[in-house]
This record gives structure tokens, sequence and C-alpha cells, in this order.
């Protein structure tokens, strides 16, 4: 492949100096011109960027598709879900073999009872080239649905309502929101929330009645707090409506009965400055998972629903410094607990009696357990799932009252899938301030640890988002050809407690990229793998990861994976019209104060390219992505061709019709994978 980039003229990226400055300090941006979406220049350059992509990865084109096909292959192409029950119906989606997007159907009362087609999703998406159902809502008298779709891929849903019976889609159309929506008690009224036009922050809450101009809504709450986001849901008691109002670190809720839609929104606590708090209703209480008082890693407290101020919440479960209350499912007869303990799932049954309290069982150190979909609130029944980094996925029942459990369904694996022939281990590193950091880790059997082989380093690192050791039929991929998978979690995510979080954001952030390095060298000196055999990865707030410890440590990685990836971060924070800056204050630090632009500035990927050999690199993003926007990853590669001293692979794949999540479509997306892997695969002169 080398040759063949020595013979290729990567696309050059015109400069166009741009002074930008604050606190004194002036930064010269030669591609700034690169975020004028509608320019003609700028679609031609992403395009060159394509065409030069596919030009050096076209000698891998045939092991693409075969990639694509090997983890189609392993996919069941007919296939439904576990049915639920929700108000008299049983709720399932399933898939048809050669389609692309699920079916959403119910049944009355019995599985035996006839199917009604709530909605054929691929029906829906002819002629679209992406297409997304996002959410629907029943109406309680299980009538009418409203439903939302994104045909963009900018998560800027528009609303409708039809009649199940005759599937007539009524003219209510609302054009903007969130995605989400729901019903008040009488089956005439939606909640709904909207998004500003510029930010796409979710600043509105509005009142529809049915078969009215969405121009006519009652505007119900308005969020003027530009660092805080807005939603609405209603209770799983089903009494009343919520409205939520959230920033990173602090929580506010309102609540109305849902009997009636017209009266007014009260305030159940009011925002004080980081007091996160959730709510969720049962009887005459309220139970509030909350960190009030220190209790960093939350706890469950009570309050009657005629007293809901902080003052009057009792401890229900109080707070323990070792454990980290997620959340809870409530049941009539039972309260189910969301724990983490030591980054280890657990999931906790209490009974309101107060007779029972005691644990699920769970094995090993690699496993996510979580909390399914258990929408009926007097059943007997939790459902949830299970499954590890060597075993698919499991839905279970598990009864209450027998304590025993049924596992519905297994994911299947097709072809000639063995669990056995893989296995998982959980490994620590310290950290260069001594910290014990952990990692999750799948191979299969056989490896041995000589320094030899490749290694996939995966993060995230951001807002507390723990990445859970989870099973991928499509990791199987690499893992059958010698790769070691590799899942850091480091500071900056919550596997080991709220303060793991605390201890990777705003000006402690470093650490999350030194928690990654320290990883990296850890397993080269354990010899698990080389600097020449050893590839990171990570999107999103992982893909700034990535920039940044290519930055740091270039000669650690052999190659890179930067997905959709947030790497100009002192102009983005900087620049308020931009969809979720400045509801990302409380994680990264407002730049408009110079102590955070300082610090942001030391790390920032963009701002800190500079004139050394980078590591064989494949950048990846959408157009349309309103998470991070498509010119951050093109700015970032045109300075990096411009600076770097290396001869390495330098890519990026610009999806001229998606957005953050990729292409729409069930087996589209593994085509990017695919790409991905072939990547990694090639760089290993692996080409079967």
């Amino acid at each position: 492949m080398t040759k063949l980039i020595a013979d290729l003229v990567a696309p050059i990226a015109k400069k166009q100096a741009k002074s930008l400055e604050i606190h004194g300090d002036v930064r010269i941006d030669n591609y700034y011109w690169l975020n004028e979406r509608e320019n003609g220049e700028v679609i031609a350059y992403l395009n060159q960027e394509n065409a030069y992509a596919k030009t050096v990865m076209a000698h891998t084109e045939d092991f693409q598709k075969s990639l694509f096909e090997e983890m189609k292959a392993r996919i069941k192409e007919a296939d439904e879900s576990v049915p639920y029950k929700f108000r008299g119906y049983w709720y399932i989606t399933r898939f048809e073999k050669g389609q692309d997007y699920p079916i959403y159907t119910r049944k009355k009362e019995t599985l035996e009872a006839d199917e009604e087609i709530l909605f054929n999703c691929n029906e829906m998406a002819k002629g679209c080239t992406y297409f997304k159902l996002g959410s629907f809502a029943i109406s309680p008298d299980n009538t009418k649905i409203a439903f939302t779709t994104d045909k963009i891929s900018r998560r800027q849903y528009t609303i409708q309502i039809k009649d199940i019976k005759t599937n007539e889609v009524f003219s209510d159309k609302i054009e903007n929101t969130t995605g989400s929506c729901t019903w008040a008690n009488d089956s005439n009224t939606l909640f709904y929330t909207k998004k500003d036009e510029v930010t796409l922050r979710s600043d509105k809450v509005f009142k529809h009645k049915l078969f009215t101009e969405a121009k006519d809504d009652t505007l119900v709450y308005f969020e003027a707090d530009e660092t805080f986001n807005t939603f609405i849901y209603k209770s799983k008691s089903r009494k009343y409506l919520i409205i939520g109002s959230s920033s990173t670190t602090t929580s506010e809720y309102r609540i109305l009965d849902a009997n009636n839609p017209d009266g007014e929104f009260v305030v159940f606590q009011e925002r004080v400055r980081d007091l996160e708090y959730s709510i969720a209703h049962y009887k005459d209480h309220f139970y509030v998972v909350n960190n009030g008082d220190e209790a960093t890693n939350f706890k469950l407290q009570k309050t009657l629903e005629t007293q809901t101020k902080k003052e009057y919440w009792e401890d229900v479960l109080p707070y323990r410094a070792n454990v980290l209350l997620e959340d809870i499912e409530i049941f009539s007869d039972y309260l189910v607990v969301n724990e983490r303990e030591n980054g280890l799932n657990n999931i906790r049954i209490i009974a309101w009696n107060g007779s029972e309290d005691y644990y699920l069982p769970f094995d090993g150190e690699t496993y996510t357990a979580y909390v399914g979909n258990n929408p009926d609130f007097e059943s007997n029944v939790l459902r949830y799932g299970f499954n590890s980094l060597t075993n698919p996925s499991s839905v279970i029942d598990y009864n209450f009252k027998t304590k025993s459990k049924t596992i519905l369904k297994e994911q299947d694996v097709l072809g000639n899938f063995d669990k056995n022939l893989y296995d998982s281990k959980r490994i620590w590193a310290t950290a260069r301030d001594g910290e014990k950091v952990p990692m999750s880790i799948v191979y299969k059997k056989g490896v041995e640890l000589n320094g030899k082989n490749p290694v996939l380093q995966y993060a995230y690192g951001s807002y507390g988002s723990t990445i859970d050791p989870s099973f991928s039929s499509v990791r199987l991929s690499l893992l059958d050809r010698g790769f070691i998978h590799v899942i850091c979690h480091i500071r900056g995510g919550e596997y080991l407690g709220r303060e793991w979080y605390e201890d990777g954001k705003m000006l402690q952030k470093m650490n999350t990229f030194t928690d990654f390095i320290d990883c990296s060298k850890f397993l080269i000196e354990e010899e698990y793998t080389s600097e020449k055999h050893l590839y990171a990865m990570g999107g999103s707030a992982g893909g700034l990861l990535m920039g940044t410890i290519m930055n740091l440590n270039p000669e650690l990685y052999n190659g890179v994976i930067a997905a959709v990836p947030f790497v100009d971060v002192v102009t983005t924070m900087l620049d308020d019209t931009i969809p979720l800056t400045t509801g990302e204050y409380d994680e990264w630090g407002n730049p408009n104060e110079k102590v955070y632009y300082d610090y942001m500035k030391s790390y920032s990927p963009y701002d800190n390219v500079v004139a050394q050999d980078y590591p064989n690199t494949l950048i990846t993003t959408g157009l349309h992505d309103s998470q991070v926007q498509y010119w951050e990853p093109a700015k970032w590669i045109a300075k990096l061709r411009d600076i770097k001293t290396d001869n390495n692979i330098l890519l990026m794949q610009t999806d001229m019709t998606a957005g953050h999540g990729g292409a729409s479509g069930r087996f589209e997306a593994l085509k990017e994978v695919a790409l991905e892997y072939a990547f990694l695969l090639d760089l290993e002169n692996i080409s079967e």
C-alpha cells in the first residue's frame, strides 16, 4: 500500500487564514472556511477526499465485500423481538429476510391473535437516502399512534399521528422535534419537545390537540438557560406528565396530573447547582434518585406527592460510597435497583413489604446486565438482559414470586460460532498518578503473549458514559483473524463510579487521555502486543481521545480509527450557535473563561497538530452530523496532511447522506465496519 500512496496525490485543501482571538491569544485557522456547508468548494473537497480514500483502499474492495457478507451471514435475517405486553396488547418488532428495516406489530391479548402492522419501515424508507423511525407513542385508548421520523439524519424529527385501525395518517404534522412525545390520558392531547432551529437545543415543550395546526400549539414550557435541555414523558404509573430540564450536572422537574392536560405544571424541586435527581411515581409517593448532600454515587429517597421539595426527601437506600446507584424500576410489589460496584453491573430486588432484599447472581468480570423493557406496572416478572464479551445477548424473564428465570431468547449467531473458542478477562493498568485503570479484553483461545498480536484498543471516556463489555458478532471477524479486542474503562466514564467521571472532565480532562496511553504502554510492556501491532479506535468524544493520543504519543500506534471525531474543541466550544455547545460547558468548561480556554487549548487535537510522524489514520464523518459537525474532521485532516512528516496512510470517508449515527438500515452500517476492519487488517497484511 505504501508505494500506491507515494504514487497518488492526496487532496490539498486551500489555506485561507482566519485570525481567532480571545483572552489576548491569537489562533490562526487556515481551514475555517470548510465550515461553509453550502459552499461548492467544500463539497468538492469532501468528494475529493472520498475519491482518494476509495482509490487507496481499492485493493481491499473485494475483501471489504467478503467481510460484509461474513458479518451479515452471522445475523439472522428473519428475526423478531421478544414480545412485551402493554395495556392489553403484545408488541413485537420483526425483520424479514432481505429487508433492511424493522416492521412494528401488535396482537391483542394473546400471541395467537391477528397481527396488526403498526409500521413497515421498509415501505416508509422507500425513496429515502436515510430513514429512521425515532419512536412512537400509543394513545391511552389504544386507537391512535403518534410517530416520529427523520429523513436527513440531523436528529430533527417530524411527528405525525395515525389511526391504527384504518392506517389513516392525520393532517397533524409537527416539524423539528426531538423525536419523542407523550399522550395525556384523554387520548386527544399530545405533548412534545421542539428544538431551536439553529443550535438544535431541545428548549420548548408544546401541547398539541388532535386535528389542529401545529402553528396553533400551546407553548407549555420554555427552557431559557442555554446550558439546559428539556424533555417530557409520562410516569410508569401513568398518573403524571413530567417535564424534565437537565444540564450535565443539574436537574429540575415539573409535574402535572395526566388527567388534566390543560392544567399548570408544578415544579417538583427547583434546580440547585450540581444537584442531579430523577423521579419515579408509586402510590402516593415519588422516589427520587439523587446526589444531594454530597452523595456522589447517588442515593434513593422518597417523598409524598404533596411534599416534593428536597427538605421532605427521606432515605430509602442511603448513600454508599463504593456503590453507584444508576437507576430504579418500580413494580407494584417490588423495587428493582440498577447498581454498579467495582465496575460490575448488579440488579438488586427489594420487596416493598420488606420481606426480601437480594441480588441476581452473575458470574465473571466481563459481562453486561441491564433491566429491559418493563412497562407493565402490575407484573410479577422482571425482564432483563445479559451478555458478555464471549456470550451472545439473552433476554430473560425473572419471576419475583417463584424466583425462577426463563431465557426467552438467545441471540442467534449463525455459521460455525462456538463461544467456547473465545476467552475474556479483566486486567488493570497502573496510570501515571497511581490509579488502577481496568480493561476488559476478549480474544480467541490460544493467543500467546509474545508481543506480536494485533490489538484493537477502544475507549470513549466522556460524559460519564460507561462502555460495558458486551458481545458483538461483528467483532468476531477481527478475533478470528488473531486480533485481541480491548475496552479501556478510562476516567471520564463512570465505570468505577461517579468520581471516576469527575476525574476525567473539566480541568481533569487530561486524565482521560493519559489513562488510555498508560493502558497502551501496559499492553506493550506485558507483551499483549507491540507498537507495530497496536491500533486505537474511538468515536465522537472518543474521536477527541484519538486525536489527543495521536498528538501526545503517536509512536505507540500503528493505526488509528477516529469516527465522527470531536477534534476542534476550542473553536466549537466558543461558538454558541453550534448544536450542543452551551450544554457542554459543564463537561469541558466554558472557554470564554481564560482558565478553561487555556486548558482546552492544551489538548484540543486540531490546535496541537505538530510536525511529527503520525500513525496510519482513517477518519469517518457524516455531512449532516448534528453532534459533531463534519468540518471538524475535515479541517483536522487538512491540517494533518499539511504538517505531518510521515508517509503513512491518512484517509477520510464522509457519508454525504448521513449524520452522527452513520448509515440507516440494518445492514448498510456493516459496510462502514467492513471498511474499518479492512483498513486494520490490511495494515497487518491480512487480506482474507
